[in-house]
């Protein structure tokens, strides 16, 4: 099936083209950190984490966003979401492959991680993340392998795919929770200690994977005869518009939580946040855009004609995209380290080499999902021909 990826129009090759100089672009950056260390990265003392692991806990969202089609579709029978399911289990595969090379990069020596499968503990939550992040890999590998093949072959899946789909329903919704959990269970950092951690990644998961998938849908049915369906995409749209709302409470109750108590300790990370801290005001514009962007596009959700008009629900899902991806892919990580455990106001920013590296591995996941989805459509161009 692969040889339908070396097929294409002009456009496609040059979109091709385009990945790969990207690709090539941040291996080099990569190549350079590699030689001289992490000190090419904007990291230091206080702040440990960045932009390689906002990335990462970005992209897990992303790829457990899965679920929300694959569960209405094979454990509802809701046929309309058809189309979509192989498309979206194809988004969880490159999104858990761009979070583990997040993590690669992030680690400094790659050999390094290798302790973590040749010195295991039970007790380490970041072992438990490798294992569901694993673990989910293999599911959506087996899932969409199985059911492209049945789809080519004009056969329904093999009863045995059944037990393994409903297993990745809540594998998908296991790998946001126990990222959260390597957040929330650092007594030190107040930002991430919250109960409400865990249900917030899920929300913005939910929101950000879907409003992606329908972002790529409608290009695809702009540039292909590919068409989702008209009633799959508004449903697509109303999952979204429940799940942005519920991501916007939940902010508005840790932002209640924290302003009405008053404690410094949590009180200090949202004001570097959206005012800035001690002159330090390297997030706020970011933050305020988040915000501008998040509550126009749930206000424009909830106007019928808006949401059916599909140009006008491209924009829409781009801007929830934009928005959770500033939220979680820039403050969250970050500002759990600012103010430190002393009270120091440290000073980060992503280098021109963390960014690079980072768009590099964004574009490989770009190539891994033109791949993938080109097989796929053009698959179903040749069954109906």
């Amino acid at each position: 099936m692969i040889e339908h990826a070396l097929k294409g129009t002009k456009s496609y090759w040059l979109w091709i083209l385009s990945l790969s100089i990207i690709i090539f672009v941040g291996l080099l950056f990569y190549l350079e950190q590699l030689d001289y260390g992490l000190g090419l990265t904007g990291l230091n003392r206080d702040v440990t984490w960045g932009f390689y692991i906002a990335q990462l806990t970005f992209l897990v969202g992303v790829a457990a966003s899965g679920v929300m089609v694959v569960l209405p579709y094979y454990l509802h029978n809701y046929k309309v979401f058809g189309k979509l399911t192989i498309l979206g289990e194809f988004l969880a595969i490159a999104s858990v492959a761009m979070c583990v090379l997040f993590v690669v990069v992030d680690v400094g020596q790659p050999y390094r991680m290798m302790n973590l499968f040749l010195y295991p503990s039970p007790e380490s939550l970041l072992f438990w993340d490798t294992v569901v992040l694993s673990g989910y890999l293999v599911l959506n590998v087996i899932i969409s392998r199985k059911v492209l093949d049945s789809e080519r072959k004009s056969i329904p899946p093999p009863n045995w795919l059944k037990p393994i789909i409903i297993i990745s329903i809540p594998w998908a919704i296991s790998i946001h929770t126990v990222t959260a959990f390597l957040y929330s269970g650092l007594a030190a950092r107040p930002f991430w200690m919250t109960a409400i951690l865990a249900p917030r990644f899920l929300a913005s998961a939910f929101a950000s994977g879907p409003a992606l998938l329908l972002v790529m849908c409608l290009v695809l049915k702009k540039i292909t005869k590919f068409d989702p369906g008209k009633e799959a995409v508004q449903k697509l749209a109303l999952i979204i518009t429940y799940a942005m709302a519920a991501n916007i409470f939940f902010i508005l109750m840790e932002l209640f939580t924290a302003f009405y108590s008053g404690i410094p300790e949590h009180l200090t990370h949202f004001q570097f946040l959206f005012v800035g801290l001690e002159g330090n005001t390297s997030l706020v514009p970011w933050m305020w855009i988040s915000v501008v962007l998040g509550i126009t596009a749930l206000t424009c959700l909830f106007v019928p004609k808006l949401k059916q008009n599909e140009n006008i629900l491209f924009g829409i899902c781009l801007a929830i995209f934009l928005s959770i991806w500033i939220d979680k892919g820039l403050g969250m990580v970050v500002t759990g380290f600012i103010p430190s455990p002393l009270g120091e106001v440290a000073s980060y920013w992503p280098t021109i080499p963390e960014l690079m590296i980072s768009l590099g591995i964004w574009a490989i996941g770009f190539f891994i999902i033109t791949v993938f989805y080109k097989v796929t459509l053009s698959l179903r161009r040749e069954l109906l021909t």
